[in-house]
């Protein structure tokens, strides 16, 4: 069976899809290097305004091909990381579709989108000390903000599997999809409405805002952080055109 990263346009919605069944979407260094490629392809082209990543049934992602990671040192394993941080690290809003195992490294791609919604049959399962290996990839850093530090603690330490409604109680997930992949891709479509609609350099620059203001102490920062860009947002020409629009509507009601 061919190994792939399958990339497609859903109207302003990049679906990027981990297509390698038969080794339930294990992530090998070309198919982290194609995740990566792709998620930068997205990034460049205008039209598209949010980002899914989710894998080919019955696996999310089972983590990094292993023999890759025996043979790896440093250069290695950041190659391995090159994938899940590209999602981590992209611009626009992302969405993992998780609808099933996700796996160390599986782990880590779902840890990085910015919303998880999960399938019924959604397993989050960290294996690296089952496996003898140190988490890596800045799982620990996701992770406790992901679930806080009591959770976390009990997954990376005592290795704690999150089954779909475990991860939705903990917050790992924000809701639970019932049905099979293509609902839960559907509803991830369906969160991600709103992103494609809005403006686009208003949606990246809102998350941009997020990350800025998350690492903040004082809600006065905040405000100035924010300030600059809302101000750009009154002057531009999709603000302009969206409240003609809503006095009109207003205009049409009288």
């Amino acid at each position: 069976m061919t190994e792939r990263i399958l990339a497609e346009r859903r109207g302003k919605v990049a679906v990027i899809t981990v297509d390698a069944p038969d080794r339930r979407n294990s992530l090998t260094l070309a198919l982290s290097g194609e995740l990566a490629e792709a998620v930068a392809e997205a990034e460049r082209d205008t039209g598209v305004h949010a980002l899914i990543v989710t894998g080919t049934p019955p696996a999310f992602c089972a983590g990094a091909d292993l023999t890759a990671l025996g043979e790896a040192q440093e250069e290695g394993l950041r190659a391995v990381y090159a994938g899940f941080l590209a999602v981590a690290r992209c611009s626009l809003p992302t969405i993992a579709a998780v609808g099933g195992a996700a796996v160390g490294a599986g782990l880590n791609l779902a840890l990085a989108a910015d919303v998880r919604i999960a399938g019924p049959r959604a397993k989050f399962i960290p294996r690296f000390l089952e496996l003898g290996i140190h988490p890596g990839g800045g799982f620990t850093w996701m992770l406790q903000r992901a679930v806080g530090v009591q959770r976390a603690r009990a997954m990376a330490l005592f290795g704690e599997t999150l089954d779909a409604t475990a991860a939705e109680r903990a917050g790992l997930t924000m809701r639970t999809v019932e049905g099979d992949h293509e609902q839960l891709l559907e509803a991830a479509l369906e969160l991600a409405a709103p992103a494609a609609a809005a403006p686009r350099e208003l949606v990246l620059s809102t998350k941009h805002s997020l990350r800025l203001t998350l690492a903040l102490t004082e809600h006065a920062e905040a405000v100035e952080t924010e300030l600059g860009p809302q101000v750009e947002s009154l002057n531009s020409p999709e603000f302009a055109l969206r409240l003609a629009a809503m006095r009109a509507a207003i205009n049409d009601r009288k």
